[in-house]
């Protein structure tokens, strides 16, 4: 095996990184982010994301030449300018991991038939992005399941494997050029307390996480005032942190509070599996009753309806703690 694309998405991390692991079995390696134009144009372009995700390009970016490699970051494109990139060397496998929802601005695995029609080795991973893959759990009658409660308890029997470590080294070949990363939006943009992003970042908010906060997390979670959840939710987006790698230090660290995060890692690949089986649920009602979300009143008075109790959702359907 000679030259190998991986082709990061989000995923932007080196630890725990199944595609990156997969493809630093050949000699040399081609780290590749493409930033995919038909995601920008659909709504992620905005001020706080892009910072977000110009700090974990960085930071990847930092952390492969730590390990003697270049970064590639392929121009704004689409998956046939993807599939032809790079041109040079001609890499004879590629990798990436498995998607089930829209990528931070990356291109995804449109590029997959191109690539395998060019000749060039695939191999798609699972449990990337997810502590158990979409479709490994489904009940005999479905192809996903509807109702959380079954889901997790089968959810919680599934080995997961192991979390692997960062490769050590990381071989680029020569003559493969790079763009520029992306800049990051200026303050005034931004929101205030925006977090970091990135890998090391994340990392160390997660060691943080487990030695001070996840002991009251059971307590706490739904407490808003008390400001005790793990703000790990970017990075499980991004991927910077892998829920696999989550899942078992939190069971390591034990206790009630544990149980309880790992809970809500659970009902995050629910919804996974959901939307791997029902891509519509992105954009439409998932169990779909003919609600009516909004009123014809104008944007004040639907606000001034809503801090007085008055949204006109029907009181026969409204559940009362008594």
């Amino acid at each position: 095996m000679n030259v190998s694309v991986v082709l990061f998405t989000s995923d932007l991390r080196l630890h725990d990184q199944p595609a990156l692991r997969a493809a630093a079995e050949a000699r040399e390696v081609v780290p590749l982010f493409v930033r995919d134009r038909g995601v920008m144009d659909a709504g992620f372009a905005v001020p706080n994301r892009l910072a977000f995700l110009a700090d974990c390009l960085r930071d990847l970016d930092a952390g492969l030449r730590e390990r003697a490699a270049g970064w590639c970051s392929g121009p704004a494109t689409s998956s046939t300018r993807c599939a032809r990139w790079p041109p040079r060397p001609t890499p004879t496998r590629c990798t990436w991991r498995r998607t089930s929802a829209p990528t931070p601005a990356g291109a995804s695995s449109g590029c997959g038939g191109r690539w395998r029609r060019r000749g060039r080795r695939l191999h798609v991973h699972d449990t990337v992005t997810t502590a158990v893959a979409p479709g490994a759990v489904t009940p005999a009658s479905s192809d996903h399941f509807a109702v959380f409660t079954p889901y997790f308890r089968q959810w919680s029997g599934q080995h997961l494997r192991p979390a692997l470590t960062a490769p050590r080294t990381v071989r680029v070949p020569d003559g493969v050029g790079s763009e520029e990363l992306p800049d990051r939006p200026g303050a005034e943009e931004l929101s205030p307390g925006l977090a970091t992003g990135g890998e090391t970042n994340g990392r160390r908010l997660l060691a943080r996480w487990l030695r001070d906060g996840i002991v009251s997390y059971e307590d706490l979670h739904d407490a808003l005032a008390a400001d005790s959840t793990s703000h790990l939710s970017p990075h499980l987006h991004f991927g910077t942190l892998s829920p696999v790698e989550l899942v078992h230090r939190a069971r390591q660290s034990g206790g009630p509070g544990a149980e309880a995060f790992v809970r809500q890692l659970a009902w995050r690949d629910f919804h996974r599996q959901v939307l791997a089986a029902r891509p519509s649920a992105a954009s439409a009602d998932y169990r779909t009753k003919h609600d009516r979300w909004r009123s014809e009143r104008s944007a004040r008075e639907d606000i001034a309806a809503w801090k007085e109790g008055r949204t006109g959702y029907p009181r026969s359907t409204r559940r009362c703690a008594n």
